[in-house]
């Protein structure tokens, strides 16, 4: 006579759980991309190249499922930093300058400086917006040019005024909506808005 044994009850995850995952790695991996760009930014005139190559390993993530975003950023800069050093050189040269007129003018008094001060913040702007999609096309097309990235980012930046908003949008909002996170301004300051400028370039992404 066989005995019948009861079912033995089996441990069941909440059904929750893979959607919290999910969306845990939304922050884990675009902070871990913005702390290679951090320390890869130290050097100064490092950051945009240390940007492009954010951007490079944030979308082997978006496409390929690659979760390598710290040591993938590494492993990209020495390509980045060939092709982008001079482009970087000069655009550091010309945030100081844009800085420090801007906060020249904003000790002054004279009726004039709004307007002088108004274009310059709209350059920086404009700046903002052309080198977080110029990362983005980098990150993208790792063989192409900088002539070719230039291009497809004044297209990608500056070819819809919907897109440039929300690039810029990102930007700003990225910084004060990651306060409440520890190091948030610093590790998704900048990975956020090239994660948004990659997704407004190439829509496909990797869901496996």
């Amino acid at each position: 006579m066989q005995v019948a044994f009861p079912p033995r009850e089996q441990a069941h995850a909440p059904s929750g759980w893979p959607t919290l995952l999910r969306r845990l790695e939304f922050v884990a991996y675009p902070a871990a991309a913005g702390a290679a760009f951090a320390v890869l930014s130290l050097g100064v005139v490092t950051w945009l190249p240390a940007l492009a190559a954010m951007a490079y390993a944030l979308q082997r993530w978006r496409t390929d499922g690659d979760t390598r975003c710290f040591t993938g950023a590494f492993t990209a800069f020495p390509q980045y930093w060939r092709a982008l050093w001079p482009h970087s050189l000069v655009s550091t040269v010309a945030a100081f300058v844009l800085t420090a007129n801007i906060t020249h003018l904003l000790g002054r008094s004279e009726p004039w400086t709004f307007v002088v001060v108004a274009a310059q913040v709209g350059i920086a702007a404009a700046a903002v917006i052309h080198h977080v999609a110029l990362a983005a096309e980098a990150g993208r097309s790792p063989r192409g040019t900088v002539r070719s990235w230039s291009r497809a980012a004044l297209v990608l930046g500056f070819g819809s005024a919907a897109r440039g908003t929300a690039l810029l949008g990102a930007v700003i909002s990225a910084a004060l909506l990651s306060l409440v996170v520890p190091l948030g301004p610093l590790l998704l300051g900048p990975s956020i808005p090239v994660l948004l400028a990659l997704s407004l370039a190439d829509p496909r992404r990797h869901t496996s």
